[in-house]
């Protein structure tokens, strides 16, 4: 916690920020620490349960990485379904879900980024018995 506290005295006697910056550094600081000492809390403070709120990314940007998120734990398909299309909602395109696949490829791996696929192809409206004829082709 030393630390945490001498970057954040450091970085508020900058001078380089306006007190929004500072607010902001403080927040996330803040949330990081209550995430390091697993209070429950802050789930409810931020939003409550699955629909937590973010400070700083887009409705757009937060799908994704829920999406991605879901590909790194085996999810269900309907749990696909619901992520595909917030995440369409909010303005991601097919193209970019697929990138998420490919990128997230290789962090989680070949196996859950397959296992993945027919389920965000089923979301995404794409009959996968359709799409395997023509891979086997």
């Amino acid at each position: 916690m030393i630390l945490v506290m001498r970057f954040v005295s450091s970085r508020s006697t900058m001078g380089t920020g306006s007190e929004q910056q500072k607010e902001c550094l403080l927040d996330y600081i803040e949330r990081l620490r209550r995430l390091a000492i697993n209070d429950a809390q802050i789930a409810e403070d931020h939003g409550g349960g699955a629909g937590v709120e973010t400070d700083v990314l887009d409705s757009k940007t937060l799908t994704l990485v829920r999406l991605a998120a879901l590909v790194a734990v085996g999810g269900a398909v309907p749990s696909y379904g619901a992520q595909v299309d917030a995440a369409v909602s909010a303005g991601a395109t097919a193209a970019e879900i697929v990138d998420l696949l490919m990128g997230v490829l290789p962090i989680v791996g070949l196996p859950l980024v397959v296992a993945a696929a027919p389920k965000v192809a089923l979301a995404l409206g794409f009959d996968t018995d359709d799409i395997e004829p023509q891979l086997a082709g």
